[in-house]
């Protein structure tokens, strides 16, 4: 950092601290804000993110919405800048969403450029992102179109708007790159220009910079050298002048580019070294120099290409002298044949390094010799060579002319791969002279020889290349989601094919040609290929040629081994998806790869491996991608191969992105190399990415640091991540394909929600017209291997069970969900992707229509927005569950106005926002919607920070909504001063029944009291919570007056502190009540064994929920809990008494009382072992079996070391009754132990061993139980499965388990564990 910015960071790093000593917000905000900008510009993005996040909370929290607009900006710049779209594009909405609502058009225009930049980076990441080129193009439209407004009617006098309106031209020009329409590109992009000269905009304008870099691009592509050396060098003064350092080595870089495709070593080599200085001088530039580094290292091995070239090309000569001297002689056929060879080499070795000139020339002498040896095969390999000259050369004509004959070659011998091959080449030929519609029309035909000849490799090439057309030129959504699965499909049943393949590979063909000796003579011998296609002879002078091996395969065999034998660097090869794709993806055609695909797809599957199969899938195994461009942009473009001069980052740092994210964008390297066009950056494998653009030198609007570039591994989002876990499911045809995570917990798999996704997936998949019906499946049954789902616990067990087979599931139903029908309607009217969350929350079979739940679902404030449209739709609701999120004011705001407009001013409405970001003024809105005051009765908004700045709003919502019957402010940051209010504002007429004000923090004991006070002369009140309150003396008594005067149904006060004497005071009151106490909460409360030796009988008679957590009531307890368990009399239903002390053999006490109780279905004594009981247990054996002399026959255990362990239980001292062994197989029996537990058992008199044997026989008597933790007391796993089977055998059909490391759940499946957090447990 410069001493100028060191300065200021200082400067800016104390005027925070002033404002925030003197608590001044909105100063704070700004200079948060004002540090993240200089650490975001000096490059520093992990602290610019932490500060401006600081800027985020601040405003959020203490200032006005308006305030947010420019911090949202700069996270989202600063979350592109890392890389992490996902919020990138939660800011980048966000600030959106607030322009608009401020009517700020030129915030407007900012954000939907910078939108559209991260839409337009995604698209290049991924191969079937049709929701992001769908995006992109909306929002530099609309970007486009606020310039204009701008320009022609500015808000101030102070800008004109004039480089908005140039940078929009630059990054539209720069999507239709990506596109493919390098014609349509040229033209808006010479637009710009134009503008800048009638405006005059001065000369070394970086707006000029980023329209010359990529309009040399666009000329690069063009094959137009003088145009592009023009603009190129141009931008390279304009960034030179302006000290834009950066700028100037990416121009140098593609002026190196332009001079590699043109085989102009040298000066490409001249001009690489500049951009190598340059890059050098940068800090944080290291994957820039790298790259470049790179780039010369390919110049390098070109250099030797072409020196191979020339001593092959003597070679040749001389063949030609040894041939003339041979025609007409026995010798002729076999220098042909070597002829042949070396021609291979040169066409292959030409196309490696671009040089299409040279290629078209050797193509064509392969040509002559094919014709002279009168074979058809080779003759039609021969004219797809030519045809991919003329193509590389741009020179479509004549390309169609030799495809054509090719194709009439191929369908004379009757080779159908050959003829697939060679209409996918024509339909890539179509599309790059915007003949879309005949283009697709090829690749269709492609794909039905394809399915008549079965070759699944050109099936799924022509399939990449219809989807191309699909999702790109013609938008269908629908034929591009059918043409996705097909794709899907065909590759599930390629990769169950992949190792028959692999061992295929493996074995020669039967016999060795005469071209495969002349091969062997140049270094090529011993290259074997399983599968050659069968073609007809070529008619020759009247004798057969078995010697002369099917062209086909030579020719393939012959490419292969040039790539993989040559002596040139595989990166260099890389370079070429043809060479890519000669070793990998034909290995099993006998078709040149050239001619495999030549398609500008940007989703093109090439893998940087050349054994990887889905090079063959690649969607263009085109060389044209890639190889015209340059070597760098081989790899990129061609995707094929991981080719190395990628012109700027290793993903094609060029960074095409020219998007303006704000008014003073500069240029930039993307984040991530866009690909040439964007096109060759699609690729379907994770490892590949997107081909750098050709353009090697990237120009962003906004400068980013090299850190950036660091990231060589594209991180797309893909649902077949390998890090992910995903289950593949079958419906009837279709798969669906479930991510774990969604359907666990923990790693328990839950059948319910794996049932529900599956449903919610299958749906999205429909086409529009059945999906406008609403019509969901219902799935019953879901099967794998043949077994009932039900039984499958865990995620790994599943995949176990599965190997490579699907879950298979059944559609038994259908189920109308209005909601979600609407819901995924929005979605697709926003270009949002349907959250699955959402949805499965919807579908949920349990809940009415009325009932909208969707709790933690990861929704924000943008997020939510598809689903308010909805519920616009929808209009009346009874209740709304939007708890654990992550919303904001933003969406009460959008809310109030769903409430407005349903006009339903009576029925009852529950509306739960705990556990969000919300703020006082979301209670505003509350007030300020009138038609709720009749009709909210419950209200949760607990775990928000309201703070005491709520206070006014809470007094008016129990003033004026007279049917709120339950109000839960917990843990909201109030204080006294807001309880006080709350108190205030009730009186007789209050129909509140429920009120939580807990774990507030301070809260006064007079205010307390106060409230207490008040809650006395209330009709209906029933349930109190004050649970993290410290309650003294006084509040403690006015309690006790409270419980004797009303009928309370709850008193919650855990964590309070009251003490022993207090909660026997407190019971006292309560059971002078006239109805029983439902539920009754005095965890950690300080507690002693005395509070429980002391609790009278009728205390447990007139109770359903008592929760005892945290009071050490010890082993002394357990024997007064026993007593009152096994009263009849005793109506307890559930009992929480976790980390009380109890001990192991307390806990056994506890769980024999079951047996005798009909009442408890929930007991938890989680946490309650004592420290090294186990070891105790056994040394006092141990010394007492000692001294008795062997009085007592002591069993053996064998322990891993080899010694043996003499032990045994004394049940006196440890109050634990173990069986004569002959009655444990009776006992055993009884409880469900099976017999090889009860025979280990008896050998095995160890403490643990008999423990686990009582443990089993109580709980296998428990019988009324459905939910059980025993958690954290050091049960072995063993001990723990045994356990289980006890409790499995009186619940064989319900049976539930948790069990991982110190877990240890056992519950029925209507009961089960982990199903509901804590705080949404209902009352």
């Amino acid at each position: 950092m410069d001493a100028g910015l060191k300065t200021a960071y200082r400067n800016a790093k104390a005027a925070y601290e002033n404002a925030k000593d003197e608590g001044n917000h909105r100063e704070e905000a700004r200079w948060a804000n004002v540090i993240g900008d200089i650490l975001k510009n000096r490059g520093d993005y992990c602290d610019a993110l932490k500060w401006l996040r600081i800027d985020y909370e601040i405003s959020l929290k203490y200032l006005p919405e308006k305030h947010l607009l420019p911090t949202c900006q700069s996270l989202g710049e600063v979350y592109f800048r890392l890389e992490d779209f996902k919020n990138a594009l939660i800011f980048q909405k966000k600030h959106l969403e607030l322009a608009r609502d401020a009517n700020d058009i030129v915030e407007q225009q900012r954000a939907s450029t910078q939108l559209g930049r991260t839409y337009h980076e995604l698209f290049t990441r991924s191969d079937h992102d049709h929701n992001s080129i769908r995006n992109a193009k909306k929002y530099f439209k609309c970007a486009m179109d606020l310039a204009v407004k701008l320009k022609e009617n500015p808000p101030n006098s102070k800008s004109s708007f004039l480089k908005e309106y140039i940078d929009a031209h630059n990054n539209i020009g720069m999507l239709e790159i990506d596109l493919d329409n390098l014609h349509d590109a040229r033209k808006i992009l010479t637009t710009g220009l134009e503008i800048c000269d009638e405006e005059e905009v001065a000369e070394f304008d970086d707006g000029r910079s980023r329209l010359h870099h990529n309009l040399g691009n666009v000329y690069m592509e063009l094959r137009l050298w003088d145009e592009a050396r023009k603009n190129i060098k141009r931008d390279i003064v304009i960034c030179n002048r302006i000290g834009h350092c950066q700028g100037e080595a990416k121009g140098y870089i593609n002026l190196g580019e332009m001079h590699y495709r043109t085989q102009r070593y040298d000066d490409a080599r001249a001009y690489y070294d500049k951009a190598l200085g340059l890059a050098k001088s940068l800090e944080d530039e290291d994957a820039l120099v790298k790259q470049i580094e790179q780039n010369i290292e390919t110049v390098r091995e070109a250099v030797k290409v072409i020196a191979d070239i020339t001593k092959e090309e003597q070679s040749l000569k001389k063949l030609k002298r040894d041939i003339a001297a041979a025609r007409g002689t026995s010798h002729e056929r076999k220098f042909l044949l070597q002829q042949n060879a070396v021609v291979e080499r040169l066409v292959e070795k030409a196309r490696t390094i671009s040089a299409w000139e040279k290629h078209c020339e050797f193509a064509k002498e392969k040509k002559k010799i094919a014709s002279e040896l009168c074979d058809r095969q080779r003759l039609a390999d021969s004219y797809l060579d030519v045809a991919e000259s003329y193509q590389k050369l741009r020179k479509f004509n004549k390309a169609i002319k030799w495809y054509k004959k090719s194709w009439q070659m191929y369908k004379n011998i009757g080779n159908l791969e050959g003829q697939a091959l060679v209409k996918i080449n024509i339909g890539n030929v179509l599309d790059s002279t915007s003949n879309w519609r005949d283009a697709l029309d090829a690749f269709q035909e492609s794909y039905s020889i394809a399915v008549e000849a079965d070759l699944p490799d050109v099936q799924l090439s022509a399939l990449e290349n219809m989807h191309y057309s699909n999702m790109i030129r013609f938008d269908d959504e629908d034929e591009t989601r059918r043409l996705k699965l097909l794709i899907d499909k065909l590759k599930k049943s390629k990769e169950k094919e992949a190792a028959a393949k692999n061992m295929s590979e493996d074995c020669c063909s039967e016999t060795d040609t005469e071209a495969d000796d002349y091969l062997s003579n140049s270094g090529y011998d011993n290259i074997c290929f399983p599968k050659t296609i069968s073609r007809s002879k070529a008619p020759t002078t009247g004798e057969e040629l078995e010697d002369d091996a099917p062209l086909m395969s030579l020719y393939q065999s012959i490419k292969s081994s040039s790539k993989n034998k040559t002596g040139y660097k595989e990166s260099l090869l890389n370079c070429t998806k043809q060479a890519e794709h000669s070793s990998s993806s034909l290995k099993n055609q006998p078709i040149d790869h050239q001619t495999i695909v030549s398609r500008k797809r940007p989703h093109v599957i090439l893998s940087d491996d050349d054994d990887d199969d889905e090079v063959k899938c690649s969607s263009r195994k085109d060389h044209d991608c890639l190889v015209d461009d340059l070597p760098t942009y081989n790899a990129i473009k061609s995707k094929a191969s991981p080719c190395k001069i990628q012109v700027i980052s290793e993903h094609g740092s060029k960074s095409e992105i020219n998007v303006e994210e704000s008014s003073t964008s500069f240029k930039c390297s993307s984040p991530y190399t866009t690909t040439k066009t964007g096109r060759h950056s699609r690729s379907l494998s994770n490892d590949v990415f997107a081909e750098a653009n050709f353009r090697t030198g990237s120009k962003c609007d906004t400068d980013f640091s090299g850190k950036q570039n660091d990231i060589s591994q594209p991180r797309l989002h893909h649902p077949q991540n390998d890090s992910q876990k995903c289950i593949a499911c079958r419906i009837g045809n279709d798969i669906v394909h479930v991510e774990a995570s969604l359907c666990t917990t923990g790693d328990q798999l839950n059948i319910d929600s794996l049932k529900a996704v599956v449903a919610c997936l299958y749906y999205l998949q429909f086409p529009s017209e059945k999906r406008s019906e609403g019509l969901l499946p219902i799935i019953e049954h879901m099967k794998c291997a043949g077994r009932n789902m039900e039984s499958l616990e865990t995620v790994e067990h599943l995949k176990e069970v599965l190997g490579n087979d699907m879950v298979e599931a059944s559609v038994d139903g259908w189920i109308h969900k209005r909601l979600i029908k609407m819901y995924v309607d929005c979605c697709k009217e926003l270009s949002e992707v349907p959250n699955i969350k959402v949805l499965k929350k919807l579908y949920n079979l349990e809940v009415s229509d009325d009932e909208i739940v969707v709790s933690d679902c990861d929704l924000q404030d943008l997020s939510i927005t598809p689903l308010i449209n909805a519920l616009h739709s929808q209009k009346s609701f009874a209740m709304l569950d939007l708890s654990h999120n992550l919303l904001g004011n933003g969406t009460i705001e959008k809310l109030q106005k769903v409430f407005t407009a349903s006009g339903q001013s009576y029925g009852g409405l529950t509306l739960d926002l705990h556990c969000n970001r919300f703020g006082p003024t979301t209670l505003f809105q509350i007030c300020e919607c009138s038609l709720l005051f009749a009709r909210l009765e419950v209200l949760n908004i607990s775990g928000n920070r309201l703070t005491d700045a709520c206070g006014s709003y809470l007094s008016t919502i129990l003033k004026n909504c007279t049917a709120l019957c339950s109000l839960n402010i917990e843990n909201c940051c109030v204080t006294s001063r807001t309880i006080q209010k709350v108190a205030d504002a009730l009186d007789s007429r209050s129909a509140l029944a429920h009120l939580s004000i807990g774990y507030n923090s301070p809260v006064s004991g007079n205010v307390t009291v106060n409230l207490l006070s008040k809650l006395s002369t209330l009709k209906r009140f029933s349930e109190l919570n004050m649970s993290g309150l410290k309650l003294g003396k006084p509040v403690v008594d006015t309690l006790c007056k409270l419980a004797g005067s009303l009928t309370l149904s709850g008193l919650m006060l855990g964590g309070t502190g009251i003490g022993t004497e207090g909660a026997k005071k407190l019971v006292d009151s309560l059971l002078k009540g006239n109805e029983e106490l439902v539920k009754l909460d005095l965890s950690y409360c300080g507690l002693t064994c005395n509070f429980v030796l002391n609790t009278s009988v009728n205390f447990f008679c007139s109770i359903l929920e008592l929760n005892l957590e945290g009071n050490p009531i010890m082993h002394e307890g357990s024997d007064t809990l026993f007593s009152l368990l096994v009263n009849p009399q005793c109506c307890l239903k559930v009992l929480v008494l976790r980390k009380c002390q109890l001990g192991l053999t307390g806990i056994l006490h506890i769980i024999e009382a079951l047996a005798e109780n009909s009442c408890i279905e929930e007991l938890n004594i989680a946490d309650n072992s004592v420290p090294k009981e186990y070891s105790a247990l056994q040394y006092d054996l141990s010394v007492k079996s000692c001294s008795q002399n062997q009085e007592q026959k002591l069993d053996t255990m064998q322990v891993d070391d080899n010694q043996e362990i003499l032990c045994s239980l004394n049940a006196a001292n440890y109050k634990l009754e173990v069986a004569d062994s002959e009655d444990i197989p009776l006992e055993a029996a009884a409880s469900g132990i099976d017999d090889s537990c009860a025979s280990s058992c008896q050998k095995n008199s160890s403490p643990e061993c008999h423990l686990t044997e009582q443990f089993a026989i109580a709980i296998g008597k428990a019988k009324n139980l459905q939910l059980l933790d025993l958690s954290n007391n050091g049960f072995s796993a063993q001990a723990a499965e045994t356990f289980y089977g006890s409790w499995a055998t009186l619940r064989p059909l319900s049976s539930q388990k948790h069990i991982t490391e110190q877990i240890v759940h056992f519950s029925t499946r209507e009961n089960k564990c982990c199903r509901v957090k804590p705080c949404c447990k209902k009352a």
